[in-house]
C-alpha cells in the first residue's frame, strides 16, 4: 500500500507541476504562447482561458471533493495532453516530451487516485 502511495502522489506532483508550469506560461508569456499557437493552427484566443482551466484541474485532482469534477478535470487533462503532444511532434519544436511525460503520469495519477483517495 506505501508503494502504490508513492507512485500516486509522484505521479500526481508531476502531472500537477507540468499542469501548473505550462498554465504559469500562459499567463506570463502569453505573446509567446499566442505565438505557438498560431504555428499549431489553433485560436489564440484559447490561451488564457485554457490556462485558467489548468489551474482549476489541479485544484479539483488535489481537492477531489466531487468525484464528477475530478473525473472531468482528469479528462480534460487527457485530452490537452494528446492534442499538445500532436501538436509539438508534428512541429518537430522537440518540446513534446513535456506532454509525453504527463501522459504517463495521468494512467498512475487516475487509477491509483480511485483506489487510494475515494
Amino acid at each position: 500500500m506505501l508503494i502504490k502511495k508513492i507512485i500516486y502522489w509522484l505521479a500526481t506532483a508531476i502531472l500537477c507541476g507540468i499542469m501548473l508550469y505550462s498554465a504559469q506560461m500562459y499567463f506570463i508569456n502569453t505573446e509567446m504562447v499566442e505565438g505557438l499557437f498560431e504555428s499549431f493552427n489553433y485560436p489564440t484566443y484559447y490561451v488564457i482561458p485554457l490556462a485558467v482551466l489548468k489551474v482549476l484541474g489541479v485544484i479539483m485532482i488535489l481537492w477531489r471533493k466531487s468525484r464528477w469534477l475530478t473525473e472531468w478535470a482528469y479528462a480534460g487533462f487527457f485530452f490537452d495532453l494528446v492534442l499538445a503532444y500532436m501538436a509539438h511532434h508534428y512541429a518537430n519544436d522537440g518540446q513534446e516530451i513535456f506532454a509525453l511525460i504527463a501522459l504517463i503520469a495521468i494512467f498512475p495519477s487516475y487509477f491509483l487516485g480511485k483506489y487510494i483517495r475515494d
